[in-house]
């Protein structure tokens, strides 16, 4: 009996399965570079997104937080057109009262008063205010609590005089034409303009009546006045049935 030897394969021989951890070192390099280039294009997005991507202008915060705050470019408006406007009120109007009409008519001024002597002081205080004054007399009205001033209306340039007078004396006597005959001992008017100085003026000065004196305004009269207390002594300027102008 011949012995047969068994006929080999021609098939190589298969290899037996490669355990895990063994030759894992390419899968391990592959994976970190795909991760690598995953993380620096993400970073490179999320950066284009803060620094250059919003075309609103808005800041996003980095971080819960992280005290971070979102600008809003409409925020920074100065003034709301809803709000009121507040504008400063307007100065008020400044007046200026005309000058002094002091040529033109001759003052007399008449006592109406108790005072004795008061028309001559009065006269001499209006004489060194600019006025062109006659001789005082005395009135026939008897006392007078307030002042009243006459203008004869035939003297052109009386009523404007007057109210010259008025002004000078505080502005508030009553200015009237004079009748016919005039409240003068005489009954006329010597002039253009009458002050029958009643209790309200008596020895007063012009810088105590004078609205000027009392508001500091400069362009109001100003008025040296002589010192009322020689009041007395104008006697000798009045007419002989005068005794107490």
């Amino acid at each position: 009996m011949s012995s047969e030897v068994p006929e080999q394969s021609s098939l190589p021989p298969e290899r037996a399965p490669r355990r895990s951890g063994e030759g894992g070192a390419p899968v391990s390099g592959a994976l970190t570079i795909v991760l690598a280039v995953v993380a620096v294009v993400g970073g490179f997005l999320i950066l284009r997104a803060v620094v250059g991507g919003d075309d609103g202008g808005t800041t996003l915060p980095t971080g819960p937080g992280n005290g971070a705050e979102v600008t809003d470019p409409d925020d920074d408006a100065d003034t709301d057109p809803e709000a009121p406007v507040v504008t400063d009120p307007p100065a008020p109007p400044t007046t200026t009262e005309p000058p002094l009409v002091t040529d033109g008519a001759v003052v007399v001024v008449a006592n109406a008063n108790g005072v004795d002597g008061s028309a001559g002081a009065m006269t001499d205080q209006l004489e060194s205010a600019g006025f062109e004054m006659g001789t005082p007399t005395n009135a026939t009205t008897g006392q007078l609590d307030s002042t009243v001033i006459y203008y004869d209306p035939d003297v052109e340039p009386a009523q404007v005089v007057a109210e010259s007078v008025n002004r000078v004396l505080g502005g508030d006597s009553s200015i009237s034409q004079v009748g016919t005959p005039a409240p003068v001992q005489t009954g006329e008017l010597e002039g253009g303009v009458l002050v029958l100085l009643g209790n309200d003026k008596a020895g007063a000065s012009l810088e105590e009546l004078a609205p000027a004196a009392d508001d500091g305004d400069d362009d109001g009269p100003v008025v040296t006045a002589p010192d009322p207390g020689g009041a007395g002594d104008d006697d000798a300027d009045a007419d002989e049935d005068d005794p107490d102008a």
